[in-house]
């Protein structure tokens, strides 16, 4: 397998595993989850007005792979090295910028930033089949967890 491969197989078993690791939220108790999700889509927004996306286009260095010695009864030789393209790709250069500005408003407005397990299957449907669950937060303790909703919000469930 070349070493493009390699990479390649690579990268996608990190973003695999970086899907499966803990939630960053934002909490600040006796909140509801639409009030914080309120006050964080709020602090998003003026921190990208503060510092709007900025992509760059950049090139990884290309790889240089040397030709492979080759042997039989007649002798040895030497095949042809290449050259491999390192590729382009986009940085986003004020994206570390906006994450703090986001965090700092966040802080202002009394919130902390935690990071907390993913919800298993399982927790998840034990809360939807409790009807009329009250959104207001209860407090959190070591069973707390986390969702990430198709919208991009977080929702922090209660223990069960």
């Amino acid at each position: 397998m070349s070493r493009f491969h390699l990479a390649t197989a690579f990268s996608f078993v990190v973003l695999g595993l970086a899907s499966c690791g803990p939630l960053p939220v934002y909490y600040r108790s006796g909140n509801d989850q639409t009030r914080t999700n309120s006050d964080t889509l709020t602090c998003k927004v003026a921190a990208l007005k503060d510092a709007p996306v900025a992509n760059q286009i950049r090139q990884r260095p290309p790889v240089y792979y040397p030709g492979r010695q080759y042997c039989n009864a007649g002798g040895c030789w030497t095949g042809p090295g290449y050259w491999v393209d390192g590729g382009t790709y986009t940085v986003d250069v004020n994206q570390g910028l906006r994450s703090q500005l986001e965090q700092r408003c966040m802080a202002q407005k009394g919130y902390q930033r935690l990071e907390l397990p993913r919800c298993t299957k399982e927790q998840i449907a034990k809360l939807q089949s409790m009807p009329g669950r009250n959104r207001r937060d209860a407090g959190l303790s070591q069973e707390s967890c986390a969702v990430l909703q198709s919208n991009g919000t977080t929702v922090i469930l209660p223990p069960l």
